[in-house]
């Protein structure tokens, strides 16, 4: 059954009797982009107070961590959950479908086959794949309580040791893994008689949903994975280099006249780290938002008020702490807790990012002219064909106060000044001036000149 089949439709809310369904596509190999759209879908479900939640199956199975990720995001929806096997659900697809509520199959569908392979395809050594098939057996029972014969099905699909026999029918013997078709999944067994594993063969999921909500009792939201989610993870896997990138470009942009190359990148790499948080179903709009407040008090202190740090300090924690924000794994409706399990990886990502910048930052001292953490930030680059020079000695700079000249590049608040036809590194105290504007030395700072605009 193809996607087009069924239409997306704008949720009605103000319809009595009309329920919410979100269908989530899982049609690809278990991977991040899956969870990803996942965690979007199930946290939209709950935002949008959604009754059902809609897995549209077909996967050859992936990765084991990731599908551990996505039963956790499922346990968060409190409505209903089903799966709809729309041709197959192999191997990890067999471990998320047992999570959800009710399984239902499209004519011709299998599932099983879940045993625990290499990332390559090979075996697992023989020790440890019995604990991780033990483990998994555990997960499954856990998942599967009240669902009649799954949790003994999919331990079946798990372990080739294990024989499955209902009554006196052994289905599945020892030494072989189970797969099912969807008219198996649907044979009775016991007494009082029920369903092997599944809740029903459906052609087409609007005859699955007409079955579960009446025909034309439910609005249908139909989600896509989206060119951003597949982007979004390698964004995460470079989140700390990111970081430490874009923190420290925005560093050297701080330290050097006017904006340009450094803070452009800086700000580019840092939205990449956002959009990454946000297409993994991790980030809304409000750590972007702070983010964006930290960076204007750091403006403000560093542009306007100079030397007193407050601004910038409280900047530059809104700063880091909307990136931690960005990166925790937090859900609609749930009070925020400070726990390691949620904020650990954030912390462990923003520190390694700092530490990244750190370190790009002391080896690029060693190739900047003039020694130092803060000597190897003067600025070197030629102005009209000539380098800016700084008063290093207390007394070359005391012997320039006084003296008046011009702005040789716009000061905001930092760049470069000529007096007397050198051109040397300078500061405004306030405010930031233009190119030519007339300046008057009033001291010696950190970075050079103290300069004052003249009226």
């Amino acid at each position: 059954m193809a996607l087009g089949a069924l239409k997306a439709e704008e949720p009605v809310s103000e319809k009595v009797g009309v329920s919410k369904v979100v269908v989530i596509p899982v049609r690809q190999q278990i991977a991040s982009p899956e969870l990803y759209i996942l965690r979007r879908g199930i946290k939209e479900a709950i935002e949008q107070e959604v009754d059902t939640v809609v897995l549209d199956m077909e996967t050859p199975g992936g990765a084991l961590d990731v599908t551990f990720e996505m039963l956790k995001a499922l346990e968060k929806f409190q409505g209903k959950t089903i799966t709809y096997i729309n041709n197959e659900a192999i191997s990890a697809g067999a471990l998320i479908a047992a999570g959800t509520d009710e399984i239902h199959f499209a004519p011709g569908a299998i599932i099983g086959a879940a045993a625990p392979v290499l990332a390559t395809g090979g075996e697992i050594d023989e020790t440890m794949r019995g604990k991780i098939v033990s483990y998994l057996k555990a997960r499954v029972r856990s998942i599967s309580e009240g669902k009649g014969y799954r949790g003994e099905v999919i331990s079946a699909m798990i372990d080739m040791d294990y024989e499955l026999k209902i009554d006196d029918e052994v289905i599945k013997p020892k030494g072989e893994l189970l797969s099912l078709t969807a008219t198996e999944a649907m044979k009775m067994y016991g007494n009082p008689p029920q369903p092997l594993l599944g809740a029903g063969i459906s052609a087409t999921l609007t005859e699955l949903l007409d079955g579960v909500h009446g025909a034309g009792n439910y609005s249908v939201l139909m989600l896509e994975v989206t060119w951003s989610e597949k982007l979004a993870q390698y964004l995460t896997a470079l989140t700390p280099i990111l970081l430490g990138i874009g923190m420290l470009g925005l560093f050297v942009e701080f330290k050097t006249p006017g904006f340009g190359i450094f803070g452009i990148g800086g700000l580019f790499l840092l939205g990449l780290v956002f959009l990454g948080q946000y297409a993994a179903g991790l980030s809304g709009h409000e750590p972007m938002l702070i983010f964006a407040l930290g960076l204007v008090l750091v403006a403000v202190d560093l542009f306007f008020f100079p030397g007193t740090f407050v601004l910038a300090l409280a900047g530059l924690t809104m700063m880091l702490g909307s990136l931690v924000w960005s990166m925790a794994d937090l859900w609609p409706n749930e009070p925020i807790e400070i726990s390691g399990d949620i904020f650990f990886r954030p912390l462990v990502n923003v520190a390694s990012g700092v530490l990244l910048a750190v370190v790009i930052f002391i080896a690029m001292l060693k190739f900047l002219p003039r020694g130092g953490p803060w000597g190897g930030m003067i600025l070197e680059a030629a102005v009209r064909g000539e380098p800016g020079v700084f008063a290093e000695s207390e007394s070359g700079a005391n012997s320039l106060i006084g003296q008046r000249g011009v702005a040789a590049t716009a000061l905001f608040p930092s760049g470069q000044v000529e007096i007397a036809g050198r051109r040397y590194e300078a500061k405004l105290a306030v405010g930031f001036a233009d190119v030519g504007a007339p300046v008057v030395v009033t001291g010696q700072g950190e970075f050079g000149l103290m300069v004052e605009v003249l009226a």
